[in-house]
């Protein structure tokens, strides 16, 4: 949905030779600011040329052909990789060049990488975000060989406001996402174990990583699973694993308007009629104790840099701790709880194990059981990644809790 604030851009262009102040609404859904310069590129400017601009701050509405930008959003890509790869050469013969570092010293190093890669994809995402694009109130690009849009930006960003003709500048990456978020909605994301798929919307984060869904079949039911809750539901893929495996009620609640209008929809695809959805922070209102509680948290405790990442990133860890400390209460007698967590926060030093069971002890809970697997996605296999060393090394856990 697009924000209550509008926010607009300006920038000078000039036609049949008068220079023209144009406004329009800007759209970003990483955040990013209005930019304060703009300059007009087309098919005419160098992929050199775009990336010095880019990386002076300047920001770059495409007057060319539509699948050009697509080609210059390659070739400034290529750009950054390279330059990216020349500055960690130069670290590589300095640190050769001094003495042996103790172990310590390299222990520490680990975390430093972690903030080091979000660094630099913090400013790759923000020099391939200054490639811009207009749209009409209809989003309609006027470039040549533009796709027709429009659906795609509409299911994303909302409606724009047609009675004032208004038209929007957002980046080329912002509309990329939105069209493929518009496949994702359209074919779904295959979850095998489950023998169906799930359909995200933009914005919410997508199960592609989904290795844990086997651990959530085998975990035996609590004796008694009149009612579960699934706290952040997302996509709404755990609330259906509840009411597919026999839960007479199941309440899912999430904060994200996008999310629960997707689980929503999901729950119709499948025909669930034994799920409520509640906008809520954590835990629902008004609702019987739960025999059960799931949730599947973002797992690395990092702010996130932009409303995408919240699945991914948990500041001071903040979700997890508020969802095990509240936990209790919500509880019926012999209920569980189970968290869907990955050690990778441990492997990269930002949380300890001995944090973790400290935060259960603290919350009244004591563990059950815990199911274990291993991660199945390609990041976990390259051994050319910098945070390899832990990715393979992670383990993602069904911890089942239950009252101390």
């Amino acid at each position: 949905m697009l924000p209550t604030e509008k926010q607009y851009v300006q920038w000078l262009e000039n036609k049949d030779g008068n220079d023209t102040f144009h406004n329009a609404r800007w759209l970003s859904e990483s955040n990013h600011l209005p930019p304060a310069r703009i300059v007009l590129v087309d098919d005419k400017t160098t992929a050199d040329e775009a990336y010095r601009l880019a990386c002076e701050g300047t920001s770059l509405l495409w007057r060319g052909d539509f699948h050009n930008a697509k080609q210059l959003l390659q070739a400034l890509a290529r750009r950054i990789e390279r330059t990216n790869e020349r500055s960690e050469q130069r670290k590589i013969k300095k640190a050769a060049k001094s003495t042996a570092e103790s172990d310590s010293a390299s222990s520490k190093e680990i975390p430093n990488l972690f903030h080091q890669q979000r660094q630099i994809q913090a400013q790759r995402s923000r020099i391939l975000s200054r490639l811009l694009l207009e749209l009409d109130a209809n989003y309609v690009s006027q470039l040549r060989r533009a796709p027709d849009v429009s659906a795609a930006c509409t299911a994303a960003f909302g409606q724009l406001d047609k009675t004032i003709d208004e038209s929007c500048v957002l980046s080329f990456r912002d509309l990329q996402g939105a069209l493929g978020a518009a496949q994702w909605r359209e074919k779904g994301v295959p979850i095998e174990s489950l023998g169906l798929s799930i359909f995200p919307h933009y914005g919410v984060f997508a199960p592609t990583r989904h290795e844990y869904v086997p651990l959530l079949l085998d975990a035996p039911l609590p004796k008694i699973h009149e009612v579960a809750y699934d706290i952040g539901t997302g996509t709404g893929l755990l609330a259906v694993i509840l009411a597919q495996r026999g839960v007479k009620q199941v309440i899912a609640t999430d904060l994200n308007p996008r999310a629960l209008a997707c689980a929503s929809e999901n729950f119709t695809r499948l025909q669930l009629t034994n799920v409520q959805l509640q906008q809520t922070d954590l835990y629902p209102t008004d609702a019987p104790l739960a025999n059960l509680i799931v949730c599947n948290p973002p797992w690395l405790p990092a702010k996130p840099s932009s409303p995408l990442e919240y699945a991914v990133y948990d500041a001071n860890s903040a979700m997890l701790s508020g969802f095990l400390q509240g936990a209790k209460s919500h509880l019926a007698k012999q209920g569980e709880l189970w968290l869907i967590l990955s050690d990778l926060a441990e492997h990269l030093q930002l949380r300890t194990r001995d944090e973790l069971l400290d935060w259960f002890v603290d919350s009244g809970l004591k563990v059950k059981y815990r199911l274990d697997t291993t991660p199945k996605h390609g990041r976990s296999q390259d051994d050319t990644d910098p945070l390899y060393a832990a990715r393979s090394a992670e383990v993602t856990s069904l911890w089942c809790l239950e009252p101390a």
